[in-house]
């Protein structure tokens, strides 16, 4: 990507994420009060990303997270493995009755004209305990690392998580990595958190560092405090408002080079037009719009990012990195979970402009 991004060639890891990893309970279309079972599935907006990466595109990744030592920790070590990423833990030991845990989300799928609905259990959670100094950024970017990439989620979880990731982020442009974030703004932990001024005062300092972010115009408002159309609102698939916000998010964010967000209406919980728009050092770009059917929305947008990076990091030009994050957060809403079940073939084929007719 001359003249956009310099990705190292000569690197033990392609990508490594900064993040928490959680336990997302899904009792499908039931809703969670009248839910009898659920489907456990091992999640994470930075974890989703490296899981992506390495499973459906083929590159080495890594996850720096918390881990605790009890079952739960064990599914989940046991389900990041599968997943082909490789595990950097800072381990903790769960004292048998309260912690400290692994997050828990509980989401509930929706259907038609009903919505789907997440919350969450963070109590005691052990990523929320990380803190600068729990790993050491100098031997594992001494192995050589192209890509860096954490999140606000991550961010929102304690004063502490914040002050790692500006380390880590720190680390990573001395070793030469590219670092990128996804804003992922949400209301409900920061208000826990501090609230608005304090996301705004945590996120505008990480952002300083950041090469490549993701975040749509909520994001971009809430998060950084950027003017723009009145916080979720929702501009559906229209990019513009989106692109009014760019060249403030630049003036103050001088580093950046690539600015990139999903873009959706949701017309039903099972139905969603979609489509994706990319702002490249002075030039947008959009993807086509494309009709969801919808199974399972949690983790397209992480999917989309995981698309887009590969293509930045092999180096396929901007409109190429564009249409594979949109062609696989797509089929990401078609599997259930929150990672990929896609093969790379699937997702080029989509982005070329492929049709769901039966292969045989």
């Amino acid at each position: 990507m001359s003249g956009i991004l310099e990705v190292r060639e000569d690197a033990a890891l392609d990508f490594l994420s900064l993040g928490a990893v959680v336990i997302r309970l899904d009792p499908g279309i039931v809703p969670f009060h009248k839910a009898s079972s659920a489907s456990i599935h091992v999640s994470g907006g930075e974890f989703n990303v490296a899981a992506n990466l390495a499973d459906c595109f083929g590159l080495r990744t890594a996850i720096a997270t918390a881990m605790v030592d009890y079952p739960i920790g064990d599914l989940a070590d046991e389900r990041i493995r599968a997943m082909r990423v490789r595990p950097i833990y800072r381990r903790f030991a769960h004292d048998g009755v309260t912690g400290p845990n692994l997050a828990t989300v509980y989401s509930d799928r929706g259907h038609g004209v009903r919505a789907p609905v997440v919350f969450y259990n963070r109590a005691n959670e052990a990523a929320a305990r990380l803190a600068a100094g729990d790993f050491d950024w100098g031997a594992i970017f001494g192995e050589g690392v192209r890509w860096f990439h954490s999140g606000g989620i991550f961010a929102a979880l304690s004063p502490t998580t914040s002050e790692l990731i500006v380390a880590a982020m720190q680390a990573a442009r001395h070793a030469g990595a590219v670092v990128s974030f996804d804003l992922n703004y949400r209301a409900r932990l920061w208000t826990a958190a501090g609230g608005a001024e304090r996301a705004r005062e945590v996120l505008r300092r990480i952002v300083e560092q950041v090469d490549v972010l993701v975040g749509n115009e909520e994001d971009l408002q809430a998060g950084l405090g950027i003017p723009g159309p009145e916080a979720g609102a929702g501009t559906g698939i229209d990019p513009s408002a989106f692109l009014s916000m760019i060249e403030q998010v630049v003036d103050r964010y001088p580093r950046i080079r690539v600015v990139a967000t999903t873009l959706r209406e949701v017309r039903s919980a099972s139905r969603h037009s979609w489509s994706a728009v990319v702002w490249a050092d002075g030039q947008s770009h959009v993807a086509p719009t494309m009709e969801l059917d919808v199974y399972d929305r949690v983790g397209g947008g992480d999917g989309f990012a995981a698309g887009l990076f590969y293509g930045l990091i092999t180096g396929t030009g901007i409109e190429e990195a564009l249409r594979l994050g949109w062609a696989h957060g797509a089929l990401l809403t078609t599997f259930p979970g929150d990672t990929t079940m896609a093969t790379l073939a699937q997702v080029r084929a989509l982005a070329q402009g492929g049709s769901a007719r039966i292969q045989r």
